[in-house]
């Protein structure tokens, strides 16, 4: 789920990228810049041969660019897990060497574990990172294999998902595109859930999608919506704190002058940004049932019952 503000497990995990950057960063630095005080600071690898200057600081530029991707992976790990797997994916295979060298008796114990906490713990805050991101199903759908994802689609929605199964088959990766847009419905960072999922449910059912519409209601549960309300969306008959959002994202699907007034409403008692979420998920959550009806998968399916 990309929705809402980061609560504090989303934070731990910048942390822990955080500080694998700082930890990159530094270490490149100073491989690159003193390499020979370096080799003398860390007391482990003068029992590795004489030092190597040209070397160290190959070595350092791994760890710069590591650091770099890090870095960048931690403004926003949810989207960019990827940049993340790749900046600790050298740190991991580095860790692993050591591993070899003491299993093979090329270095002693004692050396491998004064080398551990850096050497293994490094690559250790990324994977750790990486694996809350998975486990709380918060990584963007893009760079994740497409039988996963199908599969995925497939539980999520059942006899929902021929159409992504269709565009996973077209040339000129067009399904992988795709995966980089779908985050874009699920933008959500000031809107109250009740608000946002009632503008998303709102436009899935003035396209006249049935079974879109029960998509999004699974992701209003997922949200925390009470099924109470997400039944009364799916009934077009939303309460009195979610009508005029409901309302608004039916007006933005049918391109009615309502909008315009709905949305000053929204914008008066919520603010500019509320207006500017609620606007952006209405808009995109209507290219799923546009694209089912462009593919001739879905002529008419207001038929559904529409109740979770």
């Amino acid at each position: 789920m990309f929705t809402g503000k980061p609560d504090l497990i989303d934070r731990l995990v910048q942390l822990l990228l955080g500080l694998a950057t700082l930890v990159a960063l530094a270490n490149g630095l100073f491989m690159l810049i003193n390499p020979l005080d370096w080799y003398v600071f860390i007391p482990t690898v003068i029992t590795t041969g004489p030092p190597n200057a040209h070397f160290i600081r190959d070595i350092g530029i791994a760890y710069l660019g590591c650091g770099l991707l890090l870095g960048y992976a931690t403004i926003n790990p949810s989207l960019r897990w990827l940049a993340a797997l790749a900046g600790g994916l050298w740190l991991t295979l580095h860790g692993a060497l050591h591993v070899y060298e003491v299993a093979a008796g090329i270095c002693g114990p004692a050396i491998f574990w004064a080398d551990a906490p850096a050497v293994l713990g490094h690559p250790a805050l990324v994977w750790i990172a990486l694996v809350i991101l998975f486990v709380r199903q918060r990584v963007a759908p893009a760079g994740l294999p497409k039988p996963l994802l199908l599969n995925t689609f497939d539980k999520m929605a059942p006899g929902e998902s021929g159409y992504l199964r269709e565009i996973s088959n077209a040339p000129g990766h067009a399904f992988e595109k795709l995966m980089h847009f779908m985050p874009a419905s699920m933008h959500r960072h000031a809107a109250p859930a009740e608000l946002f999922h009632a503008v998303r449910i709102g436009a899935t059912l003035a396209e006249d999608c049935g079974p879109c519409a029960l998509t999004t209601a699974q992701s209003a549960l997922a949200d925390g919506v009470s099924r109470d309300l997400v039944n009364k969306l799916l009934a077009a008959a939303p309460d009195d704190a979610t009508k005029t959002a409901f309302a608004f994202g039916q007006a933005i699907a049918r391109q009615s002058a309502d909008a315009f007034i709905l949305g000053d409403d929204i914008e008066a008692n919520h603010g500019r940004i509320v207006r500017l979420e609620l606007t952006m998920a209405a808009a995109i959550v209507r290219a799923f049932p546009a694209m089912k009806r462009g593919l001739g998968l879905s002529k008419s399916c207001s038929v559904s019952p529409l109740r979770l």
